[in-house]
């Protein structure tokens, strides 16, 4: 299990990043695969008119159908896929990006700098093989890419405000108070509600906050507040953890890598649970495996405990799972729901 405390320190990012992605693999069974992708380049190179896939390309069903002729997808994501297990030091949890695009013009078009001169897939796997920086990047865009994140730090404000109001109705103060941001993804929400607790006057060892994730790539990522293949969101992100840092609470967090589908209860209890942006998405939207998650975080909430659940950016996936059926999985599993901001809450009897 991955587990890391927040830290800023260079060398600590870079120590614990070699466990995930190692730096020098074996990649010497790819040999074979280069001849393949060399082939395929060569074929089109030779015989493809243009346009060619290149980033930003505003891409048409014909060039989706030209670039399938010339470089099939069914042929590439396996290559990719194994490129991806061997790159890690960890089984991936999730796909690449061969599986969300339509063809290798769309993962060409998306693909971020420096890999974005990488037109064509031998290129690309060159590329991969040879340079550790790029590599990584790479790694990082596949496992975080960007439709995963909203733009804003505080995504979901009413749920905020919810949060606040019961900090100051709560009748009995029992510290640490014990908190659990499940699917935390980057981790913006675990330092956001850090600095919830602290602008409410709590100090760093009246409380404790816990962010998990499935894929190690995010714990990592959250813990040091680094983003190699997203710059720009690194900056902004550095600056909405900085008060945490500066507070010295940033030793009251901790990210750990959980699976909530197996995740079992021990002595670990939680008075605030949050659990934003996967019930009812892309990744967990089956009826069995909401309630077996809603289940197994409802019994980690100690009694008088809070769980809220939001969702603002899945779209039509609301259509799915609308609230009243969230609701329902919350009351089955012991508790009272109600809405609560942008999403609803389950509150547990004590």
């Amino acid at each position: 299990m991955i587990c890391f405390t927040p830290s800023l320190d260079p060398g600590d990012a870079r120590c614990r990043l070699v466990k995930l992605i190692p730096s020098h693999p074996d990649f010497s069974c790819f040999q074979s695969d280069l001849r393949r992708l060399r082939r395929m380049s060569a074929a089109f190179a030779a015989f493809c008119p243009p346009p060619w896939p290149s980033p930003g390309l505003c891409l048409t069903p014909e060039i989706h159908y030209q670039s399938e002729l010339w470089f099939p997808l069914a042929e590439l994501q396996p290559i990719f896929d194994r490129f991806l297990r061997t790159s890690l030091g960890y089984p991936p949890p999730g796909g690449t990006p061969f599986s969300e695009e339509a063809s290798w013009a769309g993962v060409a078009a998306v693909l971020p700098p420096p890999l974005s001169c990488c037109t064509t897939p031998v290129r690309l796997m060159q590329r991969l093989l040879t340079d550790y920086e790029a590599r990584k990047r790479y790694l990082f865009w596949s496992g975080m890419p960007k439709r995963f994140y909203g733009e804003a730090m505080d995504r979901y404000p009413q749920q905020t405000a919810v949060i606040r109001h019961w900090l100051e109705q709560r009748e009995t103060v029992e510290q640490p108070l014990r908190c659990l941001d499940a699917a935390c993804g980057d981790g913006t929400a675990t330092y956001g509600l850090t600095r919830l607790l602290l602008d409410y006057g709590l100090s760093q060892e009246g409380f404790e906050v816990n962010g998990w994730t499935i894929d190690p790539l995010e714990v990592w990522a959250a813990a040091h507040c680094a983003f190699p293949h997203d710059p720009l969101r690194q900056k902004a992100f550095r600056r909405w953890a900085l008060p945490v840092f500066a507070s010295g609470a940033a030793r009251s967090l901790s990210f750990r890598q959980a699976d909530l589908l197996s995740v079992t209860p021990d002595r670990q209890h939680f008075h605030l649970i949050l659990c934003n942006g996967l019930l009812g998405g892309p990744i967990i939207n089956k009826e069995e495996e909401m309630r077996k998650i809603i289940g197994n975080l409802a019994a980690l909430l100690k009694p008088g405990g809070m769980m809220l659940a939001a969702d603002s950016f899945h779209g039509g996936w609301k259509q799915k799972c609308p609230h009243h059926e969230l609701r329902a999985l919350f009351a089955s599993a012991g508790l009272t729901p109600f809405e609560a901001g942008e999403g609803i809450c389950g509150w547990k009897q004590g």
